[in-house]
């Protein structure tokens, strides 16, 4: 973080010192919200949650070197004390994005965010200091830890930002005013909340409605509704996808004989063949995102083909791929899951499957319940157990409840039945059956939303191997 006194925080926020000896002692360090990341020179910002509350654990961030906490109440050290910390943290962060040089990009989208988001802080930090939102942390809290996190020498704030309302983009946007936008898709994420794809392009196009006249929005031209967003713009508009008016686009697209995506990048600058390391042909939109991005900001088209092409996963559990000793591969996508990114990682597993079946293996999809999709929830459970066995995938485990069976319903009426789909009842469950039908060359793709807990079955799976590499015991 840029340093600021105490007593210019206190003004910015709006709140009262206490406790507080000598008022222009600067923080000099990031702000966080969970005291086991307080640096030296920090500040604690303590939310009272449901199970914890940050308050209690003042004297011990203190004692740990920050140099006071953002609290809502007096806490017996230096504090500077506010009605609310949220607030607090967004107008803080708004007036330290005024204070940096550094060029905002903004991203928002129902699906691929936060793998977008890593691959452009990827691409861009090879040009010069980037700080971007580390995982999913994309709200009202999570955006403006970010924003405070970045420090004189940043030149890049890649901000990812999501939405569950009409008027939660805006909000962010001001807080940090994008110079650079993005917009990905426009999908069923969260639909039971937004109550239709037209609301959802509502919220999105927020982002692009921010921009200032000398920015440039960078819109999807294969989504019409994010196409369609061009015209809520004052900004340039910049498209790029496999649309052949596209600025960025993507040709001779094809993957490896383990899924990975090659193709041929043109922006208006040249063209340049990328391969990348990631799985599953939906990145290539993701890719071509960050491209534009990039081209935008003034990187040529070689740089940018290198740095996709060496660009790797850096958000925990979005298809994360372990090949096991044994010969079994897990793919670890269980961070989240809407009806868009179930089939773009079915459609991965497919192509990884391949080279799978090549060699005596098979593909087993274990899923489990998407969230908020409100009326629409039981046709898109039935759809994507279709496409399951539309995409010829061998196993296919449905995990939890009503939406699990939906899931197996839908396989079932496509065509797969025997014991090609299975409904079991929780996580532990889904483990047993793997580890009594897992064999050498299986490549098992685990995905759900958050809520399930998903990650816990590929966790197992994973820790099974390196259990049996140093004889250690029952991974559960």
């Amino acid at each position: 973080m840029i340093a600021l006194s105490l007593a210019e925080i206190a003004t910015v926020v709006g709140g009262q010192t206490y406790d507080i000896p000598d008022p222009s002692v600067q923080v000099t360090a990031p702000v966080v919200r969970d005291s086991r990341e307080v640096e030296p020179g920090g500040l604690f910002a303590a939310f009272a949650g449901e199970r914890v509350d940050g308050h209690d654990y003042a004297a011990q961030v203190v004692e740990a070197g920050a140099v006071a906490v953002l609290a809502t109440r007096p806490v017996g050290v230096p504090a500077i004390v506010v009605e609310d910390v949220p607030a607090a943290l967004g107008a803080l962060a708004r007036h330290v994005v005024a204070r940096l040089g550094a060029t905002l990009v903004a991203l928002t989208g129902s699906a691929g965010k936060t793998s977008t988001k890593d691959l452009i802080a990827q691409v861009l930090q090879r040009h010069a200091p980037t700080v971007w939102t580390p995982g999913s942390l994309n709200n009202e809290i999570g955006l403006p830890l970010t924003a405070l996190s970045a420090t004189e020498e940043t030149r890049y704030l890649v901000l990812e930002m999501g939405a569950r309302g009409i008027g939660h983009i805006r909000y962010l946007t001001e807080l940090t005013p994008p110079k650079v936008g993005l917009v990905l898709n426009v999908g069923t994420a969260h639909i039971g909340e937004f109550g239709g794809r037209e609301q959802i392009a509502q919220a999105k196009g927020e982002l692009v409605e921010s921009l200032p006249a000398d920015g440039t929005a960078i819109l999807n031209a294969d989504d019409p509704l994010v196409r369609a967003m061009a015209t809520r713009t004052k900004a340039r508009v910049l498209l790029f996808g496999e649309a052949d008016d596209a600025d960025v686009r993507a040709e001779n697209v094809r993957l490896t004989s383990i899924g990975q995506p090659t193709f041929t990048l043109h922006t208006p600058s040249g063209c340049s063949d990328v391969r990348l390391r990631l799985y599953g042909e939906h990145h290539v939109s993701n890719a071509l995102a960050a491209a534009a991005v990039a081209h935008d900001l003034g990187m040529s088209v070689d740089e940018i083909a290198l740095a996709l092409s060496e660009a790797g996963t850096l958000s925990r559990w979005r298809m994360e791929v372990t090949e096991r000793p044994d010969g079994v591969t897990v793919v670890n996508d269980a961070y989240n899951a809407n009806p868009e990114s179930m089939r773009a990682a079915l459609r991965a597993l497919a192509a990884m499957g391949q080279a799978a079946q090549a060699r005596g293996g098979r593909t087993w999809a274990v899923l489990g319940h998407m969230a908020e999709l409100g009326d629409e929830g039981l046709a898109e459970h039935d759809a994507v157990g279709r496409l399951a066995v539309r995409l010829n995938v061998n196993k296919l485990v449905a995990v939890g409840g009503r939406e699990a069976s939906w899931l197996q319903l839908g396989a079932y009426n496509e065509g797969s039945w025997g014991e090609e789909s299975v409904h079991v009842s929780d996580a532990q469950a889904a483990v047993d059956l793997l580890r009594s039908e897992l064999r050498p060359g299986d490549v098992v793709l685990v995905k759900a939303s958050r809520s399930v807990g998903l990650e816990k079955v590929a966790q197992a799976l994973v820790a099974d191997a390196a259990g049996a590499a140093t004889g250690g015991v029952d991974a559960r």
